[in-house]
């Protein structure tokens, strides 16, 4: 699909006033963070991947006390001595050094089992005032369809034996097993700590420390240049959450003792392809160019994107357009789109050049080169 002259001034103004943002942004996330009103006592379970290591800076600044509990097999020197660091291993249901102990709050990060919320509600449903899991919306039954609400139904478990399954098998197949096992982790944490329970569902989650390279795909290969493939009319409805916002959140829901179900999906305004991509290159800057490639095309040659998935996808289309504003009237924010990229850049930019040379999603510049050839041999 050619994009209209009406279209390229509309995406440039957006893409202007993108440019102005990171400046702005970097000054308000290196003001000092408000001491909070009543400190608490915060238990992290995991806390040293993704999110959990921006729970726990978050928590720090704002007065409160924090215990990591993992198994220990990624040290955290952001903070010494600052954490305290407790270690066992779920799988094998070694949680001795968390009993006789009690914390304001757990929040449960790197959750997928429904044995491991029951275990740890065994350990814990007495010894902790408000558990917040980190589930995904993957959990909903129907995926197809726009502004997906925290009460859609949920997918059912199909297997044998929920409580059986292991990550083994929850790897060996996780397209089916996911969202179901994910879904009965939440009735799991329900079970065990009733009304205490928050429960959070993130879409794509993004920024620095995104070690899947799904959005980061897309900025760097902006900021590489030269024709950039974009899939679809550029139209479909994307949806992101920057890591920093989603665990800052998780804190101010513990501060607040907010309990109930959200979907935890950016931003708060509807973004689509087309400004995702221009809104890179706002930061990126450079020579680059976009060439819209139909989603049947692409199927066809069996080609998919990350982050992206076609509005009329029968499966997941609705994935890029879940409703969010329940989360946002309990007080989900959003960093702009352009600081996210920045920092995301900045902190790629400092892995190891092996690591930058080979991303994790997306395609390689041969398989791109390959399909827009075939494209503009088509499209004639």
């Amino acid at each position: 699909m050619r994009t209209t002259r009406r279209d390229l001034f509309k995406l440039g103004a957006l893409a202007a006033a993108s440019a102005a943002l990171p400046s702005i942004a970097s000054a308000a996330a290196t003001a000092p963070v408000a001491r909070a009103a009543k400190p608490l006592d915060i238990l992290i379970l995991g806390g040293t991947g993704f999110t959990g290591p921006f729970q726990v800076q978050y928590a720090l600044a704002r007065g409160h006390k924090v215990t990591l509990f993992n198994r220990g097999k990624r040290p955290s020197p952001e903070w010494p001595g600052a954490v305290e660091q407790l270690h066992g291993d779920r799988t094998t249901g070694d949680l001795k050094a968390l009993e006789g102990r009690k914390w304001d709050v757990c929040i449960d990060n790197p959750t997928s089992l429904p044995h491991w919320v029951r275990d740890a509600g065994r350990v814990l449903k007495d010894n902790v005032g408000q558990y917040l899991f980190i589930s995904t919306i993957s959990v909903y039954a129907d995926g197809a369809k726009p502004g997906i609400t925290e009460d859609a139904a949920l997918a059912p478990y199909k297997g044998k034996d929920a409580m059986a399954e292991t990550r083994e098998t929850l790897m060996a197949d996780v397209e089916n097993l996911y969202g179901p096992l994910k879904a009965l982790s939440e009735a799991e944490a329900h079970t065990q700590f009733g009304a205490r329970t928050t429960i959070v569902r993130p879409g794509y989650i993004v920024g620095p420390r995104d070690e899947t390279d799904r959005f980061t795909y897309w900025p760097h290969r902006i900021a590489q240049g030269g024709e950039v493939l974009v899939p679809g009319d550029g139209q479909d409805p994307v949806q992101i959450i920057d890591g920093r916002d989603l665990g800052e959140w998780m804190i101010r829901l513990a501060e607040n003792g907010t309990t109930g179900t959200f979907n935890a999906c950016g931003p708060d305004y509807a973004l689509g392809t087309d400004a995702m991509v221009y809104g890179c290159h706002a930061v990126t800057g450079g020579p680059a160019t976009f060439t819209h490639v139909p989603a049947e095309f692409l199927e066809q040659h069996q080609a998919g994107l990350p982050i992206w998935v076609p509005r009329t996808h029968p499966v997941y289309g609705g994935y890029g357009a879940v409703s969010n504003a329940r989360a946002i009237a309990a007080g989900l924010t959003f960093r702009p789109l352009a600081t996210t990229v920045a920092d995301l850049l900045a902190w790629f930019g400092s892995l190891p050049a092996e690591r930058q040379a080979k991303l994790n999603a997306g395609l390689s510049r041969e398989q791109e080169t390959a399909l827009l050839q075939a494209w503009h041999q088509q499209a004639g």
